[in-house]
């Protein structure tokens, strides 16, 4: 359920010291986005911490030291500007994350048409309109001298290939990364990098909100599960660098992206996959 369509601006924390920059992480109130938001905040910037639930995103960025937290919808697209205007109180920005998502599984021809929506609107055009409000803010600094700053992008595994069972929520994922790399070009001579995360399964709740018994959560199963800080202390250490993506590990994305050149014959395999998934679930059970 949507909180608003606009942003609260609620939770600031009067008396915290400032940092050189800023930090915006989306969808920062629990999972990979909080862990996040921890890495950030322990490397010195002070960081808004934004949620779709205003009185989470308050409570977590009390817990982590960070600056404000802020009620966010990302499928409107003033609201980013609005944080990152916000943002810019602090300190000016020099990172933008976009982190919010959502995991609804099962196959394109069954889900409901307000979970496909729902993808769409949060796990890509969110994060384009996030990415825009970045750029206009480091566009806006470069005028008074300020120049650069770096937009991370949450994507996945599945965005290298087939994934049965998760085909929007990969599709999605897979436009991002495609964002990301063509971003990381357009953007490069004003000294904007631009980065995307691409983990296999994570313990968070999306995950454990797949469909017990479904494809999608079976295949995700069957390769290796990180903890939400193992991935947030990869996605961050890239801050700094031009890598553009990573992938976690980087064999399981090496086999995707393979699946994903040769569908046909390779995805012969999926009912294997499947099984290796479901044993690994019954044995966590």
């Amino acid at each position: 359920m949507r909180v608003s369509a606009r942003v609260h601006y609620v939770g600031a924390m009067p008396g915290k010291k400032r940092s050189p920059r800023s930090a915006v992480v989306t969808g920062a109130a629990r999972g990979i986005g909080r862990e996040i938001a921890i890495e950030l905040v322990r490397r010195g910037y002070a960081v808004v911490v934004t949620d779709i639930d205003g009185e989470a995103a308050v409570h977590t960025a009390e817990q982590i030291g960070a600056d404000e937290g802020l009620a966010h919808d990302v499928t409107d697209e003033q609201s980013h500007r609005d944080v990152a205007a916000r943002a810019r109180t602090h300190a000016p920005l020099g990172i933008w994350i976009n982190n919010a998502g959502v995991g609804f599984d099962g196959a394109v021809a069954d889900q409901e048409s307000g979970q496909i929506r729902e993808l769409v609107e949060v796990n890509f055009l969110g994060v384009v309109w996030g990415t825009r409000a970045a750029v206009e803010a480091f566009r806006a600094q470069a005028a008074d001298g300020v120049r650069g700053g770096e937009i991370g992008i949450t994507a996945s595994l599945s965005a290298h290939g087939p994934v049965p069972g998760l085909s929007v929520y990969a599709a999605t994922k897979a436009a991002v990364l495609s964002l990301a790399t063509s971003l990381s070009v357009e953007l490069r001579k004003e000294k904007i990098r631009v980065h995307a995360i691409c983990p296999d399964g994570v313990r968070t709740p999306m995950l454990h909100s797949m469909t017990n018994g479904g494809q999608g959560r079976a295949l995700v199963a069957s390769g290796k599960t990180y903890e939400p800080a193992e991935v947030a202390r990869t996605f961050v250490a890239m801050f700094g660098t031009r890598r553009v993506y990573r992938t976690m590990p980087v064999w399981r994305g090496a086999l995707v992206r393979l699946t994903g050149l040769a569908p046909g014959p390779l995805m012969r395999l999926e009912p294997v996959m499947r099984k290796i998934g479901e044993r690994k679930l019954r044995k966590e059970a």
